[in-house]
């Protein structure tokens, strides 16, 4: 009974000392990134920020002048479509006007 009231103190301790190391490691990580926070300059700050949402909007614009692009094609190939469209339209109307003056 005493060698397993001993056993369990060692774990006890051996956990409890376990934690501690893991606390005091996560505090002084949480320190350095406090102190490196703290000598960006607020100027700075803003500048990232600032440069993300670029980025950001950059990658909009991209996005959009890719479909523009595809936009331009579709409007050049329908273009084309409709001066031929048209172009056959006045040929029939040429047809069916010489049909009826030779019909006379």
């Amino acid at each position: 009974m005493i060698i397993g009231g001993v056993v369990a103190g060692v774990i006890a301790y051996t956990e409890l000392t376990g934690r501690l190391t893991s606390l005091e490691t996560s505090r002084e990580l949480f320190e350095a990134d406090l102190l490196k926070k703290s000598e960006q300059l607020p100027t700075d700050q803003e500048q990232y920020m600032l440069i993300e949402d670029l980025y950001k909007t950059t990658e909009k614009l991209e996005i959009t002048q890719e479909q523009n692009m595809t936009n331009k094609v579709n409007i050049e190939f329908l273009k084309a479509q409709l001066e031929k469209a048209l172009n056959d339209i006045e040929d029939l109307k040429d047809k069916v006007r010489a049909n009826g003056k030779s019909a006379h």
